[in-house]
């Protein structure tokens, strides 16, 4: 079907595991003719999870697109993991698309992904709908659910249809007013809807107050629906059952009629300038300017190598553009372009703006990219997107001899289609060390590297991500002098040192004067510093939230070289940490447990013993309580095995980083003779 940009939906599906994203995603392609026959997870031959290890494990790891045609619209669909370990997907995908459907299960309601994936989308400004699924399920109970959602996020949540016959069928309550449903009156729904999306807008509100509902045209009640939706001012429910199908149509019918295009909504942020220079620009998703396109995500396609996968912003997009990517000199051309629809690549002829495609074999591309056609357009980038810190760390090397490249390449390939799954080379220990958010996250990374890479690894226990950083201020001297019989080395520093508020990171400040040091050899100085932060002063951690002012020194005409002063500058620099108060920082986090009601007393005894604050409890359905906590990272080290004995396999937990404070001291002191440093006088 050909389109433009106004007939464009782009929606993520989103919200806690198990709640049917990959049923509803199926439905929704199989209803709007995309597919003959909705598949299921439980067979494996879904379009969203066709990878292997999504196929055993029987959920979502990775973003999946796909899209259909239904009355004139077309619909870009993005089908998210639920579970917090694979959140980088997840939050990436929110880049490309206006709506985010939040999807709730009628049995269980609101849910913990439930509220963090409200959280994600009202931060990233976008509109939201919440569609409650299986509400034909035995235990279903709307009324309750309904009540939940607008007592959990607030009044402004109201349903657009309402389930009837026991969740048979949907009835709708935006449009019309006669019947009743499962949920009461149709009449009173429509009412507290119609009354809502009114009074977003005094003139329509006018209107509406002297003539009633009669005196508003439909493109008056788009415009007011569509700006409730950019405000948070409405965030409608949808009811649905992705199984029987009840209430699908429905949906793709409320995307047809009321879900934002890509020329309304709320666009993401574009930044135009390098560093602190930089200045929001507003792009127009006008056809005909140049292109403008951001690459949201990365897949490493076995059969067509890497694919960049990106949204279109601005211009038109056709085989054959010659395109830059990011301040890029060199363009590529565009041989292929493709729409998605799972793993399968349908070739298409353009992409206009709004619309979301792929580009196949180029190795520059790399995930938020910035893709264009006019140097005009250099330096025009995404505001930086938040993502969760990567907490859990792994040292890995290579199971057999002469497979270190192979290992190498896998685990960049992995870390490019995953924003949260890191890569580093830690030179204190010679060791390859990768970061994710969860021991299930590395363990899914694990089995992709022997799996689709064909790579057998080593690994060591589990890295917890400490830092370093001083509590006072403190200053430090070390002169730099070597006489090798020819040319020596000579340089002398003094520097002070003083901690920043937590979070700040590091600043580094020249204030020498009369030239004692001279200008071209205070960055050998940095460097030195720079030496220290990375590799730790007293336990082998990176060192954050510091000033380090250089003000004094010496060098000689002859023997003052680079070397001599980066030597000097790592050693004084080592001295004043040594006399402010070094400590080391642990990682805190969120915790919130899951589980029955009679377990109660043991898990929080268990935490208690965990070093961790428990912050409340809450009574939630079934008879479980909702413990939450925040507990250092480093304690909760076989956390999921503990728990699983204590509740009998019933518990469930999880995490989100929080911030980083000192250890106790003797933490501390373990930590620091374990540490064997490089950093030695001569």
């Amino acid at each position: 079907m050909p389109y433009s940009t106004p007939d464009i939906r782009n929606i993520a599906l989103a919200g806690h595991p198990g709640a049917g994203k990959t049923t509803l995603f199926e439905a929704l392609l199989y209803a709007g003719g995309a597919i003959s026959t909705a598949g299921t997870v439980e067979r494996g031959n879904t379009v969203s999870d066709h990878d292997p290890l999504e196929k055993e494990r029987g959920h979502s790891i990775d973003a999946a697109i796909a899209s259909t045609d239904h009355r004139g619209i077309h619909v870009n669909l993005i089908d998210t993991p639920g579970y917090p370990d694979f959140r980088g997907p997840t939050l990436s995908a929110l880049a490309a698309v206006e709506t985010v459907a939040i999807v709730v299960d009628a049995v269980t309601g609101v849910e913990y992904g439930t509220r963090r994936m409200m959280e994600r989308a009202g931060e990233r400004n976008l509109c939201r709908v919440v569609v409650v699924n299986r509400i034909d399920a035995e235990g279903a109970d709307g009324a309750r659910v309904l009540d939940e959602l607008r007592g959990e996020f607030g009044p402004e949540l109201l349903p657009l249809n309402l389930p009837a016959g026991g969740g048979a069928r949907v009835v709708d309550c935006f449009g019309q007013t006669d019947g009743d449903s499962d949920l009461g009156a149709i009449a009173d729904w429509h009412r507290k809807t119609l009354d809502q999306v009114v009074e977003i807008n005094e003139t329509v509100m006018d209107r509406y107050l002297d003539l009633g509902e009669e005196g508003l045209s439909g493109q008056e009640l788009h415009d007011a629906f569509e700006q409730c939706l950019r405000e948070g001012h409405l965030v409608p429910v949808c009811f649905v059952s992705a199984r029987t199908g009840a209430g699908v149509k429905e949906l793709l019918d409320v995307a047809e009629r009321l879900f934002p295009h890509p020329g309304e909504g709320n666009p993401p942020q574009f930044l135009k300038g390098t560093g602190t220079d930089a200045a929001p620009v507003t792009l127009s998703p006008d056809p005909d300017a140049h292109v403008i396109a951001d690459v949201f995500r990365i897949v490493n396609d076995p059969f067509v190598g890497k694919l960049g996968i990106f949204r279109v912003y601005q211009g038109t997009l056709k085989k054959d553009t010659q395109l830059f990517v990011d301040d890029g000199r060199k363009p590529f051309k565009v041989g292929h372009l493709f729409k998605l629809m799972g793993k399968d690549h349908v070739e298409i002829e353009r992409a206009v703006p709004g619309d979301i495609a792929a580009v196949a074999k180029v190795d520059e591309l790399h995930f938020d990219a910035v893709l264009h056609d006019s140097h005009d357009e250099d330096h025009i980038r995404l505001a930086p997107l938040q993502f969760p810190r990567p907490m859990f760390g792994l040292a890995i090397e290579a199971a057999s001899k002469g497979q270190e490249q192979k290992l190498a390449n896998a685990l960049h390939k992995l870390a490019e289609e995953d924003p949260c799954f890191q890569v580093e080379h830690e030179e204190e220990t010679n060791e390859t060390v990768v970061h994710g958010l969860s021991d299930l996250h590395l363990r899914i990374n694990l089995d992709r590297l022997r799996e689709r890479h064909g790579v057998l690894v080593r690994t060591r226990p589990p890295r917890i991500a400490y830092r370093e950083t001083i509590g006072a201020k403190a200053e430090g001297h070390h002169r730099h002098k070597k006489q090798t019989g020819g040319a020596g080395q000579f340089g002398e520093v003094f520097l002070r040192v003083e901690p920043l508020p937590r979070g700040d990171g590091f600043e580094f400040v020249d204030a020498v004067k009369g030239g004692v040091i001279p200008g071209q050899l205070i960055p050998a100085v940095e460097k030195g510093v720079r030496e220290v932060l990375r590799s730790g002063a007293v336990a082998g951690y990176p060192m954050q939230d510091l000033r380090v002012t250089v003000y004094d020194g010496k060098h000689h005409p002859v023997d003052s070289k680079e070397v001599a002063f980066v030597a000097a500058g790592r050693k004084a620099f080592l001295a004043a940490v040594g006399k402010a108060r070094p400590q080391v920082l642990e990682p805190i986090v969120d915790l919130e447990v899951h589980a029955p009601e009679a377990h109660m007393g043991d898990i929080s005894g268990g935490l208690a013993g965990k070093r961790a604050r428990i912050n409340g409890t809450d009574a939630a359905k079934g008879g479980e309580i909702v413990v939450k906590a925040q507990v250092p990272l480093s304690e909760l080290d076989g956390y999921a095995a503990e728990l699983k004995s204590i509740t009998a396999g019933r518990g469930r937990y999880a995490v989100d980083f929080s911030h980083y404070e000192p250890v106790p001291a003797q933490v501390q002191q373990k930590l620091s003779e374990a540490y064997r440093p490089r950093h030695e006088e001569d």
